[in-house]
Formats: C-alpha cells, sequence, structure tokens
C-alpha cells in the first residue's frame, strides 16, 4: 500500500515527552495511535489495530539512521537503541498494559522533571552577547566574556554539578567550539547536555490543540476572578467597562511653556519680516 493510499484509510497520531536519565541520556516515551481518516472521532480500520503498530514501531526506529557532519574526530551513523518496551494502552485499568490514568500520570512526573535530574545546573552557561561563540563578527572579540564564550564571572570546573555531568557539559563546550558542529549550537545548550529539543510535542490532529486549551484557561482564570471580586457574569450582550479617572492637570508644563512661548516668538518674527517685505 502506498503512503498517499493509507493515508485515505488511517490517520498516524502521536504525542512524546522526554525524560533525562540519571547517566545524563535522554530517551523518550511515545503514544502512538491509529486514527480513522477523519481523525480521533473516526475508529481505523479492523486491520489497524495494535498488532499492527507493535510490529511497525520496531521497524521503523530501525530504519531512522543520522550521519554525522565529516571531522578530523572522525564520522559516525546515529541510530536508535535497541531498547523498545511497547505495551498497549488500555481503558480497563484491570487487563494486561498501561491504563490511560497511568499514562497522564507519567506525562505529568516527566512534565516536572528536567537535565537537573541528571546532576546539571537549570541556566544557560554561554555568553548571552555572543551565544557562546566568543566574538561578536569573525575579526571582533566579545567584549563581555573576552573571547572565552561564557558568561560572565562562570568557570567550567567550578560549577555545582557532578563530575559525570561536568564531563558531558565540557564535551559539549568544546565541539560546540568547532565549525562543522555550529549548527548544533551546542554550547548554548551545554547546561541541557546538548539536547535542544522540546520536552513535549505532539502531532496536530492527536487532540486538542494548544490555543484551544491556553483561550480555555484564561477563560476559567477570568471567571474566577470576577466570582472572587463578585462582579457579574460577562455574556454575548454584555459590555462590561471598569475605568478609574484622575485630573492630570490644565495647560503645558513649565518645560513645555517655555518651548511655547519659543515657537511663538518664531512664528510672529516670521510674519513680521513677510509684511516687510511685501509693503516694503
Amino acid at each position: 500500500m502506498s503512503r498517499r493510499a493509507l493515508g485515505k484509510r488511517v490517520r498516524l497520531s502521536f504525542a512524546k515527552v522526554a525524560e533525562y536519565q540519571r547517566r545524563g541520556l535522554v530517551h523518550f516515551h511515545a503514544i502512538i495511535r491509529l486514527d480513522g481518516p477523519d481523525g480521533p472521532d473516526q475508529p481505523p480500520p479492523c486491520w489497524a489495530d495494535h498488532d499492527l503498530l507493535t510490529r511497525a514501531v520496531p521497524s521503523a526506529a530501525g530504519y531512522v539512521a543520522l550521519t554525522t557532519p565529516p571531522s578530523d574526530l572522525g564520522q559516525w551513523n546515529l541510530t536508535w537503541g535497541d531498547q523498545l518496551n511497547i505495551r498497549p494502552i488500555l481503558l480497563d485499568s484491570s487487563a494486561e498494559g498501561l491504563s490511560e490514568r497511568a499514562v497522564a500520570g507519567y506525562i505529568a512526573k516527566y512534565a516536572t522533571k528536567g537535565a537537573e535530574a541528571s546532576g546539571t545546573v537549570d541556566h544557560r552557561l554561554s555568553c548571552r552577547a555572543c551565544g557562546g561563540r566568543g566574538r561578536l563578527h569573525r575579526t571582533i572579540t566579545c567584549s563581555h566574556c573576552h573571547g572565552n564564550g561564557l558568561k560572565p564571572g562562570l568557570r567550567l570546573d567550578a560549577l555545582p554539578v557532578t563530575d559525570h555531568a561536568r564531563r558531558m557539559i565540557r564535551t559539549c563546550w568544546d565541539l560546540g567550539a568547532r565549525p562543522e558542529f555550529a549548527p548544533l549550537r551546542l554550547r548554548p545548550w551545554a547546561h541541557m547536555l546538548g539536547f535542544r529539543g522540546h520536552f513535549s510535542s505532539k502531532s496536530r490532529a492527536y487532540s486538542i490543540n494548544l490555543a484551544d486549551l491556553r483561550t480555555a484557561r484564561r477563560l476559567h482564570r477570568a471567571a474566577e476572578a470576577r466570582t472572587r471580586h463578585n462582579l457579574p457574569a460577562l455574556d454575548d450582550a454584555t459590555t462590561l467597562v471598569l475605568a478609574h479617572w484622575r485630573f492630570a492637570g490644565i495647560g503645558h508644563s513649565p518645560g513645555e511653556a517655555v518651548m511655547a512661548e519659543h515657537i511663538r516668538q518664531r512664528i510672529q518674527l516670521a510674519r513680521k519680516i513677510k509684511n516687510e517685505r511685501e509693503n516694503g
């Protein structure tokens, strides 16, 4: 089946979260779902079941590879590891698998677990002015960091981190100075041990979009504020105007009065000169 033909029968949706391990590496927890062609409100065909995903995911993970840029340090093919734990998500918590409540708990846990879990720091180490490059242009040294790329007053060997995290930070810092790795921006993300992705992401059709979620949160907080201050509820036919007026003053301020008088004198002199020329 071609990819276009598959898209007419099923829609692939996903959501993933990144988790830092103690060793400083990142692994992902992904929820992968097959829906009908119109989205999550439509069930997929009977053949697009859990067994199909169980066979497809390891094949897709093994197919992905990335070749590092050419360098005198060597060149490698980066691939996913072989540690895959595929489990079904079930609405029935008594069945064998993960319940939907357990999945929600996992996401909440990883959303509050950052790189600090691996013993690093929670702020950038690179100079804000030059982005860790040590120079503003090719020939102009950054005056803020004096060319070393670090924030003023920082030293990598004095960071309050574990020895393992310091070695990973130093590796990111040294590799970030090499021109072939410049697009990776390793120095600005050395405090994250080189990972600069989002901790969570999802496909567009996985669930409610983030704009609608922010709107619902804003309306909820506004309703709470109106209740707290005993204000009437708003609807489409209601316009509530809140304003506070105070007398600010009249006329020019002392400085504005001097400028206005100067302008008046110049205009008066210009008119006088014009009249003298016309009558002379």
